[in-house]
């Protein structure tokens, strides 16, 4: 059901979504997108930039922001228009890998966002795709913080990095999984494993007081073998 709902909702981010007009205007929510040299970028929602030392020249900055400012469903996209991104930020190559660009972006793991272009590449950063054999470094941030997301863990030892992907496979499949919420929104950390490619994976891990939980497609359900690689709380 989890992969219906993420094509529907890429359709509608896609095609812009309206609401009832208020004088006028339309409400739209925007793909995360940003368009440069006549081609559109889509943002990388699963993985991040691996390291700085990945970034290429500086290609340029953004023109325009779109969300807030364009009610307009039928505006067409130009050259510099991102969808987030104020005027002014800095767009860089990313080395060896011209399908993708890096967008300065403070509240982003390593301080960039990644783009690639939806023309020449297809989306290869579900959990399925990852090389876990080639996995060799797995960081965990403690996500939405003010500041931008905060480094909690680094596990840089083969067998524990063995042991952690363990766990995440042997999650229990529960799309229907409702989370307690007695004591608030459940707490989300972001986990990060390295390759030996320039873009690193990403996935939510949250936890709402009792039950570890992801989504690698559909809900699945962790034990608490997860929380033993976690600072106590």
């Amino acid at each position: 059901m989890k992969n219906w709902a993420i094509f529907i909702l890429i359709i509608f981010a896609l095609t812009g979504c309206r609401s009832t007009p208020f004088d006028g205007h339309a409400v739209i929510d925007w793909v995360d997108f940003l368009k440069w040299d006549g081609i559109e970028y889509d943002g990388i929602y699963s993985g991040v930039l691996a390291d700085e030392e990945y970034l290429g020249d500086k290609i340029g900055t953004v023109k325009f922001k779109v969300a807030d400012n364009v009610t307009n469903p039928n505006y067409k996209i130009r050259n510099g228009d991102a969808a987030f991104h104020e005027k002014g930020t800095e767009i860089y190559a990313i080395k060896g890998v011209p399908q993708f660009i890096a967008v300065k972006s403070p509240r982003d793991i390593h301080g960039y966002r990644v783009y690639y272009s939806r023309k020449d590449f297809d989306y290869k950063w579900h959990f399925k795709d990852m090389p876990m054999e080639k996995v060799n470094r797995i960081e965990i941030y403690l996500a939405y913080q003010p500041e931008g997301p905060k480094k909690l863990v680094n596990i840089d030892n083969p067998e524990e990095i063995k042991k952690f992907l363990q766990v995440l496979n042997e999650g229990e499949s529960s799309p229907n999984f409702q989370p307690n919420m007695d004591k608030g929104d459940p707490t989300v950390y972001d986990m990060v494993f390295y390759t030996d490619q320039p873009i690193a994976y990403k996935y939510d891990l949250l936890f709402d007081g009792i039950t570890y939980y992801w989504h690698p497609w559909d809900t699945a359900i962790l034990s608490n073998g997860i929380g033993d690689f976690l600072p106590k709380q």
